[in-house]
């Protein structure tokens, strides 16, 4: 047979869930306004920042729209010029009496009234000029450019639904996942006590792809299915997670001192429950009723009937029987010890 010492020590609580990759920002570009598309200034799959051009549409239209709301404004506001002349030139006569209280009231009037044209006119030209910004199509936020779905020369409407491309934000980025309802409390004092950290790893479980920080818990839970949504976020430095990928989520809420654990193999299922296979100093086997928590990387964690310091069989348990004398074969000749059936070689239930 071959055993192994229990190992004591710090080991971490981690809640496994499967996400998807989601980007925190993403949007499909328009145009505001109908035009012709002068020019498209990005590459596809491009890095862009915030106020990046990305295309032109043709602007003198608008153009022609801001130079008539321009005309408009100095042609009232000139007019509103001559009416305050008016109205300070009869003020001092109406007071001598060598004009009617009439004129002057119509005169007063008159200003009012131009200063509502001009501030009518000053709102007509800033909308032109409004319309005429939209003709420079700019990034939103800074992310990557997908593929082009128009060309230069095309004629653009505010709603066309294709758009002209998708801006999609990778860094940083975010992922949802799902856990049981039942973890929700465990994760909440994770996240009180600043202990809540999360590690993405490919569909295959093998590879780390980043290191994140979670976000929040959804504020309802499935009830078809009694889990519970919760987004994660990711530097995503290396651009390892992209959009719609499947990821596997490993969410560390404790971290449990002095915990003991043992090599998977060890643990066997029995009538009466959990055990492993103890090992003595005279090489005595005996059995020993365990409770077993999570198991992670071949490792069980034992949450009750190990001390830390105690030798356990991890192969060759089907010959044995509390009291059986045995020897351990070094790791060297671990290939001589066989299992009889899967059962036997330690795999929990």
């Amino acid at each position: 047979m071959t055993a192994a010492h229990a190992h004591k020590g710090d080991v971490p609580i981690v809640l496994e869930g499967l996400g998807t990759v989601t980007p925190i920002n993403t949007a499909t570009i328009h145009t505001q306004v109908q035009g012709t598309l002068d020019s498209v200034d990005f590459v596809e799959g491009q890095n862009v920042k915030r106020g990046d051009v990305l295309a032109k549409i043709d602007p003198r239209v608008f153009e022609a729209q801001v130079d008539q709301a321009e005309a408009a404004l100095a042609r009232d506001q000139a007019a509103l010029k001559n009416a305050q002349v008016n109205l300070a030139r009869t003020q001092p006569l109406a007071t001598r009496g060598f004009a009617t209280q009439q004129l002057l009231d119509t005169q007063d009037s008159q200003v009012a009234q131009g200063q509502g044209t001009v501030a009518l006119d000053k709102a007509a030209l800033e909308a032109a000029q409004t319309q005429l910004s939209y003709t420079t199509i700019t990034a939103p936020f800074d992310g990557i450019t997908g593929i082009r779905h128009i060309d230069p020369g095309n004629i653009v409407h505010p709603t066309d639904t294709i758009g002209l491309v998708i801006l999609t934000q990778l860094q940083p980025i975010s992922i949802i996942f799902t856990l049981p309802s039942t973890d929700i409390p465990e994760v909440q004092k994770s996240i009180a006590s600043g202990e809540a950290s999360v590690d993405a790893y490919d569909a295959a479980n093998t590879h780390k792809l980043d290191h994140g920080s979670l976000m929040l818990i959804d504020n309802q839970v499935d009830a078809s299915t009694g889990t519970v949504r919760l987004k994660a976020s990711f530097p995503n430095e290396r651009k390892n997670l992209w959009p719609g990928s499947f990821v596997n989520i490993h969410l560390t809420v404790a971290l449990r001192h002095d915990a003991v654990t043992v090599p998977l193999t060890a643990v066997q299922q029995g009538p009466g429950g959990t055990f492993v296979y103890v090992v003595d100093a005279n090489h005595i086997v005996s059995a020993r009723d365990i409770k077993a928590g999570q198991s992670r990387e071949d490792k069980v964690l034992i949450d009750q009937g190990l001390s830390g310091d105690e030798t356990v069989v991890t192969a060759g348990q089907y010959r044995l029987k509390p009291g059986t004398s045995v020897e351990v074969v070094p790791d060297n000749r671990k290939d001589m010890v066989q299992n009889a059936t899967t059962a036997s070689a330690g795999m929990l239930p």
